[in-house]
């Protein structure tokens, strides 16, 4: 078995991109995945807790992050505050489009969606992490795809609906 090491700095750089990403997709707002970045490797640091295997590492920070969202989700500061305006920049339009339908969905689906898709998470492995069954998992998954298809449908139907206005404006 491989050594694996406990190196903070380590630990960091291995999984800083993947806690954002989950972070970012759960909670919908830069500044809230900040926080939550920063919660999870503060009890990493606090706690300093020792692993067999790097998937053993990989899965607590895992849990660990969706618990950090549930707290903040579940704050009394959270529902006593207005969300700030974000100006994200986007290298395709396509992106941004994705972005705003995933958003609309709920953060239960985001997550299993955000693990599957992103972390190229096997189902068996988000019940896991999740702690829910693999049948739940997928289920969501597969209703998390309907709601996108949905919401991506209106979303070309209002498009076309615009160009069709705009093209009808031009004629006249």
């Amino acid at each position: 078995m491989a050594q694996i090491s406990d190196n903070i700095d380590d630990v960091i750089h291995r999984y800083r991109d993947m806690i954002y990403r989950l972070a970012f997709a759960r909670m919908g707002t830069t500044y809230d995945a900040d926080e939550v970045f920063q919660e999870v490797f503060m009890r990493y640091w606090k706690k300093q807790p020792k692993f067999r295997e790097e998937e053993h590492r990989k899965a607590w920070m895992i849990r660990v992050t969706v618990n950090c969202c549930n707290k903040l989700w579940s704050s009394s500061w959270r529902r006593r505050t207005e969300a700030l305006q974000e100006n994200l920049v986007w290298e395709m339009p396509e992106d941004y489009g994705l972005y705003q339908a995933l958003q609309q969905l709920p953060p239960k689906y985001r997550e299993v969606v955000h693990l599957f898709y992103y972390e190229e998470m096997s189902t068996a492995q988000i019940a896991t992490i999740l702690h829910r069954k693999q049948s739940t998992v997928r289920t969501q998954l597969t209703r998390a795809r309907h709601m996108l298809r949905n919401i991506l449908e209106e979303d070309d139907d209002a498009t076309r609906t615009i160009s069709a206005h705009d093209a009808a404006d031009c004629t006249e």
